[in-house]
């Protein structure tokens, strides 16, 4: 397609953001639902094609430790909308949560500078945002697609534009037609999960669903290059959180939280640029703002990607995710990811972590695990360490040494060596907590147990 044979070397680096632009760009988020690090081409995976990621990346700057500071749809949704820690965005930190009435949100400041601001498919949510008398979707007016959004703005009119992709989440029943591209045997199955045919095929398919995903942005940014305008856009393709697989959604393991993130903005951002620091979707935020010449508010605890600020680490947390526990319970979770080590504190660790084993109000048996055929052969086959590490009860403390466990399945909290890494981990996490007014720095709480739950209830097969 046209857009990927267009191509020009940028002199300036992402700190241009910081600089005042004579006109305010376009803003286009591209985000996938359920697309985890490191399933694209760029990134060395073999068995997927995302020619148009890749392409974004040559042009502009790819992230290589990019974080949902969340795993769940939501709660990140809602830090990508406030730049803020979910902890601080009360109800709205769960799944299927009220978004607070009172929330700073970057579409709305956009909007009062004169965008349009609008999104396709799937916005925030899913939970409730009616607030302050508004009934939109928090990501702005929703459009049929792209170009109905063009055709709807004033001329001269800046546009930000949330494309909020249903790709990769499950059922994985789109693009199968690309399954005979990717044979089974060079898909790499991760640790945690059996490696058998059953598992490999339920990748593959994931995998037709995020080349899907790959070939729809690159049918909207082949639109926006018709315009004229695609240099003056700040374009970002990223996703909301990982994968729907076991020990992914809802887990703040790797293929939980660490995403795929690629930005290309001809006036901030490098051509062919790689950065190897950590960064969160919550960033977007002031860097959109900051893209725009608009004021961040103080309510913002993220920081714009043109700072000088580059972090060497990431704090993770999750409270509810679906509904699966007796008694609406959450499972509450604070963790700190640096590139040697992940270090999570699980604070009931009494409760199931993927949900109660018996049906409870939402998708079924350890509900907090997607329905998927992976599911299904890990609970039928009941195989060791699997089950346990996928559907077991966890320790107060996790801790895994990243360079010789890379895919989190050894957990070594407990080895006396690492008793000193352990504790200064968990102070590190003890200090942001307290830092960013976590409710849970002052001890336990039920906040997040009787925060409303606005999924209906799913009836019992």
């Amino acid at each position: 397609m046209a857009f990927l044979r267009t191509r020009r070397a940028f002199a300036q680096s992402l700190a241009a953001f910081a600089a005042p632009a004579r006109t305010p760009p376009n803003i286009l988020l591209l985000l996938a639902d359920n697309w985890a690090f490191p399933h694209a081409s760029v990134y060395g995976d073999a068995s997927v094609k995302t020619p148009v990621f890749d392409e974004l990346a040559k042009q502009g700057t790819l992230f290589t430790n990019a974080f949902a500071p969340n795993p769940s749809c939501s709660p990140s949704r809602s830090s990508l909308l406030s730049g803020q820690e979910t902890h601080r965005l009360g109800t709205a930190a769960s799944l299927y949560g009220n978004l607070p009435q009172d929330l700073t949100i970057y579409p709305d400041l956009l909007s009062n500078a004169g965008y349009l601001t609008g999104y396709s498919e799937k916005g925030w949510g899913p939970g409730t945002f009616r607030r302050n008398g508004k009934v939109e979707n928090p990501a702005g007016a929703m459009f049929h697609d792209f170009a109905a959004m063009l055709t709807s703005r004033k001329p001269g009119q800046p546009f930000c534009f949330w494309f909020g992709s249903h790709d990769p989440h499950v059922p994985w029943d789109r693009g199968t037609q690309r399954e005979t591209e990717m044979p089974l045997r060079k898909i790499k199955v991760p640790a945690h999960l059996p490696d058998n045919d059953v598992i490999r095929k339920d990748v593959r398919s994931y995998y037709c669903e995020v080349q899907q995903f790959d070939t729809e942005c690159g049918e909207i940014l082949e639109q926006l290059r018709k315009t004229g305008e695609l240099d003056n856009t700040l374009i970002v393709m990223t996703s909301d959180n990982g994968w729907q697989m076991p020990r992914g959604l809802a887990n703040c393991y790797d293929l939980g939280v660490r995403i795929p993130m690629a930005i290309r903005w001809p006036k901030g951002v490098n051509h062919a640029a790689r950065r190897e620091d950590f960064v969160s979707i919550a960033d977007l935020c002031p860097t959109f703002l900051e893209s725009a010449n608009l004021p961040i508010p103080k309510s913002v605890t993220a920081h714009s990607l043109s700072g000088k600020i580059r972090r060497d680490h990431m704090f993770l947390e999750r409270e509810r995710h679906a509904n699966v526990r007796q008694g609406n319970l959450s499972y509450p979770v604070r963790g700190l990811r640096t590139r040697e080590y992940l270090y999570l504190r699980n604070l009931e660790p009494d409760r199931w972590p993927a949900g109660d084993p018996t049906f409870y109000w939402a998708v079924g048996e350890y509900g907090d695990i997607d329905e998927s055929l992976s599911k299904r052969n890990i609970l039928e086959s009941r195989a060791e360490p699997f089950f346990s590490l996928n559907m077991g009860k966890r320790p107060a403390e996790e801790l895994y040494d990243l360079k010789k466990d890379p895919d989190q399945v050894t957990n070594v909290a407990g080895n006396a060596p690492y008793s000193s890494v352990l504790a200064k981990l968990s102070k590190r996490v003890d200090a942001w907590m307290q830092s960013t007014s976590d409710p849970r720095a002052q001890g336990p709480t039920n906040f997040w147990d009787r925060a409303p739950y606005s999924g209906a209830k799913r009836k019992q097969k």
